[in-house]
């Protein structure tokens, strides 16, 4: 962990200096994206660079997985997310002498990440080796609105003295990627993945046109650009099968600027020919020209203003932690909003970390954040598990199972997890899509959605879970042998999360077949299949240890070995540990039980869930940057409402920290779309049922004031938390009736409404496994709350 990088600002991430053994983690940071295509935050000239990195969503190659045993089942082939055709690059020579900050001398260096513009700026100064000193100022987007174009703003101006100048900008394929070694949770590098198939140019115009070698997709990349430099000012074109180079030449005075805006568009497809994807690229290139650059800034602030009046998180008290949680909020808006039909990877598209894979994060993580802030971004996400369907059919035909079983981790959507354990037994992703479609549809109430993908994913994975699952002599239904979310247990029977889980996705079902008879005919659910659902769920075996008076994470797990904690063990476990000892002990990598009482909270008492808590707090690591924030969920729930808020500035300041110190890989989109959940869910203790929002608020003693922003069933929603009470204000759309804390409450348009905080009392002590205590954000005492009855 290397603690704080980034200067504190409420609005921005910004960065003063250069530190050269940071660049990983600031290219992550200072990513952007859209969802469809991301751009590594590199430095404008290319080098030094940690990793290369532009992306499109969707394109991957294909990789074989080695066994060292053929086992049935095991996929032979993965997929892994390439850096493509880069288009950041822009080579400066300063009277022949190339713009390189390893060399010469750094006056000064900035970045900003403006979070509310949607830019990336970057201001230098530097003196070449020769003495020359020159200014240069970068502004680089990736357009929420032109969702294929990214575009660049370069200014250089030499400072005191004439200037020759050469600016080259670049597009360039096969850059070299360095190995990852050592890690699991790297990416697998590939050596020149992209073959090319066309190149061309025109004035100031090029374009490269490739296709991987094994997946078979094809992809354009095409550049433009303006030049306004001073009378004399050269420019010379020239493209190669993995180079295209615009070369503008001029001579400046002190004072004198050169200034180029760069376009980028990409296309691509396993599908269409090269002349549909160069046709694509050429309109979004005029689309973005005819906008021009001040339009395309104007364009991405007007956007980012509507995002935020509905999604805004306002924290008085910690300036560092309401950057951090704004950031997070941006992030996950950034490997969203115009994914469009293409997952959401664990990195979104800031990193090759996990090669790109998408996981249950998406559904459990990300897209409640989605759902509540960018609706239609939810719904697009959810539109592509939906149009992996029949994948998923097969694999469950493969695993000799009924219905639908979604990948542990994938890009286009079949299983691309080598491990067995995770890849076979980790069903419970699938009921992690169905709560995912239970919550989009309760917010939304998108009809349409519902009778299409919506009853086809539930009625799928409930067949599933029927197959998987059986009636023992008691009649009870059991889940056996399965994997959970906790990582340091696998292959074991009847998990709570799981079988929880896989209840509520049965009665989804069965609703849904209710409300849509017509479509259940047509998908031949029957009477009696239904029966068997709702018998299941009913039936869902829920294993308690009454000796210890808590549920065990799964069948048996209380009366494994007790983990012998050591503060000085390194972490993380799973690369100092076998894994037979981490599966066979009482020690947890995350939250797995707690999440439950998360979750499906109305299948516990407030008793119970004080008492899990508990439990779960002495044996849980967090050596996964998803386990924080749900802890923070219950901790509010159980009373612990300042180790909430520890929580939740470990998953807010994960990647601002590099606390994992693995950021360098992409950032960690979980515990981003996490950190919405702490606040919200948190802190703002917000349950989504069916009849309606549910809030019960508290404030932890280190802050002074949270308020947060909503989308809910075409109303925007505010909800402001202070130390003795809170208001709750419809910003938008007719009244809407909430709880607090129990109460009923009627919102009406303009007419905020203030209710009281339940006094605090103050529970059991939680304790954390030793050398695992989270980092104290809060001053003073900790404040404790009582459970809500």
């Amino acid at each position: 962990m290397r603690g704080p990088r980034f200067e504190i600002d409420p609005w921005a991430i910004r960065e003063s200096g250069l530190d050269f053994d940071d660049l990983g983690v600031c290219e992550a940071v200072f990513a952007l994206s859209n969802g469809h295509i991301g751009l590594r935050g590199n430095l404008d000239e290319g080098e030094p660079a940690d990793m290369h990195g532009t992306y499109l969503n969707g394109l991957y190659e294909t990789r074989p997985l080695p066994y060292a045993e053929t086992v049935y089942g095991n996929p032979e082939d993965g997929q892994t997310i390439i850096n493509v055709v880069d288009g950041k690059l822009f080579r400066i020579l300063v009277d022949d002498e190339p713009l390189d900050l390893r060399y010469g001398q750094i006056i000064s260096h900035s970045r900003a990440l403006d979070m509310r513009d949607g830019v990336l700026r970057r201001e230098l100064e530097w003196q070449a080796p020769s003495g020359r000193h020159v200014r240069v100022q970068t502004t680089r987007l990736v357009s929420f609105t032109h969702r294929s174009v990214a575009a660049f703003e370069v200014v250089i101006e030499p400072v005191g003295s004439p200037a020759r100048i050469v600016a080259q900008s670049e597009l360039v394929a096969n850059e070299p990627v360095p190995e990852r070694s050592g890690d699991p949770r790297a990416a697998a590098a590939l050596a020149a993945p992209l073959k090319a198939e066309l190149h061309g140019h025109h004035e100031l115009r090029a374009g490269l046109l490739h296709s991987t070698h094994m997946s078979g997709i094809r992809l354009a990349g095409t550049m433009d650009h303006t030049v306004d430099g001073p009378p004399g000012t050269l420019t010379e074109i020239e493209s190669q099968p993995d180079l295209a180079r615009l070369t503008i030449t001029t001579e400046l005075e002190a004072g004198e600027q050169l200034r180029i805006m760069k376009v980028l568009a990409y296309g691509w497809s396993s599908r269409r020919p090269a002349a549909a994807l160069r046709d694509q690229t050429e309109a979004a290139l005029a689309s973005a020209f005819r906008t021009g650059w001040d339009g395309l800034l104007t364009d991405q602030r007007e956007y980012l203003d509507r995002f935020w009046e509905g999604a805004d998180i306002e924290i008085d008290g910690d300036p560092e932690l309401q950057q951090a949680v704004r950031f997070a909020v941006f992030s996950v808006l950034q490997a969203g909003a115009r994914a469009e039909m293409r997952a959401i990877p664990a990195k979104g598209l800031t990193g090759r970390g996990y090669d790109g894979h998408t996981f249950w994060d998406q559904e459990i993580f990300v897209l409640p954040a989605l759902t509540y802030t960018a609706p239609d971004a939810a719904a697009d996400a959810l539109r592509w598990r939906h149009s992996t369907l029949d994948l998923a059919q097969s694999r469950a035909q493969e695993l000799g199972l009924r219905g639908a079983a979604f990948p542990w981790r994938t890009i286009r959507g079949q299983e691309c997890s080598g491990y067995w354990p995770a890849g076979t037994a980790a069903l419970h992703v699938n009921a992690d899509i169905a709560e995912a479609v239970r919550r989009y549809l309760t917010v939304t109430q998108d009809e349409t959605f519902a009778a299409g993908p919506g009853i086809e994913i539930l009625v799928e994975t409930a067949r599933l879970w029927c197959s998987v699952g059986h009636h023992d002599a008691g009649g009870a239904f059991r889940i056996d042998g399965v994997t959970g979310p906790d990582e340091y247990s696998a292959l074991a029977d009847n998990n709570v999360y799981t079988n929880l889980l896989a209840a509520r996705n049965l009665r989804l079902a069965a609703n849904a077949v209710g409300r849509h008879a017509d479509r259940a005919e047509e998908l031949g659910v029957s009477d009696e299949e239904v029966a068997t659902w709702r018998a299941a769920a009913e039936g869902m075996h829920i294993p308690f240890d009454a000796e210890l008076g808590v549920h065990p994470q799964a069948e048996g797990f209380t009366r494994q070995r007790r983990w012998e904690f050591d503060p000085e063990d390194e972490r993380p476990l799973l690369l100092h540990v076998p894994y037979y000892l981490l599966y066979s002990s009482q020690v947890c990598k995350q939250a797995d039980l707690v999440h439950a009482l998360y979750l499906a909270g109305e299948s516990f008492s407030p008793e119970q869930k004080a008492r899990d808590f508990a439990f779960y707090e002495t044996i849980t690591v967090r050596d996964s940057s998803l386990s924080a924030s749900i802890q923070a969920i219950v901790a509010v729930e159980t009373g612990h409402v300042d180790l909430a808020l520890d929580y939740l500035a470990e998953s807010a300041l994960v990647d601002l920290h590099d606390m994992a110190d693995n950021t360098d890989g992409g950032v960690h989109l979980a515990a981003m779309g996490g950190t919405w959940l702490a606040v919200v869910a948190g802190f703002g203790g917000m349950r989504d049922h069916d009849d309606g929002l549910a809030f019960s608020p508290r404030l932890p003693g280190g802050l002074d004031r949270i308020a947060f922003r909503l989308r809910y069933r075409g109303r925007r929603l505010r909800v402001e938390i202070g130390r003795r009470e809170a208001t709750y204000e419809l910003l938008e759309g007719e009244e809407l009736p909430i709880h607090h804390h129990g109460d009923w409450l009627k919102l009406e348009s303009g007419a905020p409404v203030t209710r009281p905080l339940p006094p605090p009392l103050t529970p059991e002590p939680a304790r954390q496994p030793p050398g695992r205590e989270p980092a104290r954000r809060a001053h003073g005492e900790r404040v404790s709350v009582a459970p809500d009855e």
